[in-house]
């Protein structure tokens, strides 16, 4: 059980992580606190906004909209890896999710596929919304991947949680897809990656190869050209990987 860390302790986290951030206006007491408890929380989720524009993107997750209140996540990363920190407490970003992935995320164990939405996110996840159109065609620029990674990283850090305590959207609540673009396995595998090394210093990030994967894939899910990895590896023409073999993810 984890308390939510205070604005002064995010902003130390994110920063000692090498997070660049902007704190805006009024964001520390920013929250949905008076709808429900803020607290305990779990784990960090991962959003995509279907906007584009930063400042457009920043004003809408601080405000919300119709039917929908403010602030809509704690902080929106943008493409160039800025992180926006707009709300501190109860959020209204990950809604009813389902119990069982809740005691996978606790448990820092696989996550089963969310088939009910029986239990409040609000209450125990950090959010992350991150600038993109989540038309599965907009790019993830490298920038913005790190920042995530970052992100996820100084608050599993600061709460001694594992990299299985990052989820996204689309794995806490049926019919969701974001953040689309790009896998959240890949995303985890980084994040212990950098976990294991100091604050900042990122680690060393290796990359397992499972059944069907293929450079182009990898590097695409990774944010990374496939170019960079066969390079990094040391993998010349034509390019074949196997199952287990693990890879250098190249910064």
């Amino acid at each position: 059980m984890a308390t939510p860390l205070s604005a002064d302790a995010l902003v130390a986290a994110l920063r000692a992580e090498g997070v660049r951030i902007v704190e805006r206006p009024g964001w520390r007491t920013h929250n949905r606190n008076h709808k429900g408890p803020w607290g305990p929380v779990r784990g960090v989720m991962i959003h995509h906004t279907v906007t584009s524009g930063t400042a457009n993107t920043v004003s809408i997750c601080e405000n919300g909209y119709s039917g929908l209140p403010g602030p809509l996540c704690h902080g929106v990363i943008a493409k160039d890896g800025t992180v926006y920190l707009i709300g501190n407490g109860r959020a209204n970003h990950a809604g009813s999710g389902d119990s069982d992935v809740l005691a996978a995320v606790i448990a820092e164990r696989s996550l089963p596929a969310a088939n009910e939405a029986d239990a409040d996110g609000n209450t125990s996840f950090y959010g992350f919304e991150c600038e993109n159109l989540g038309d599965g065609e907009d790019p993830w620029p490298g920038a913005q991947l790190e920042a995530i990674e970052k992100v996820s990283a100084a608050i599993c850090r600061a709460h001694k949680w594992g990299a299985a305590s990052v989820i996204g959207h689309k794995e806490w609540q049926p019919g969701k897809v974001d953040p689309k673009g790009f896998a959240m396995s890949g995303l985890r595998q980084r994040i212990g990656a950098r976990l294991a090394g100091k604050p900042g210093g990122g680690g060393s990030t290796t990359y397992t190869v499972r059944d069907g994967d293929t450079l182009s894939g990898i590097g695409r899910d990774l944010g990374v050209s496939w170019e960079a990895l066969a390079k990094a590896n040391n993998i010349s023409a034509p390019y074949v990987i196997h199952p287990g073999q693990k890879l250098v993810v190249p910064k």
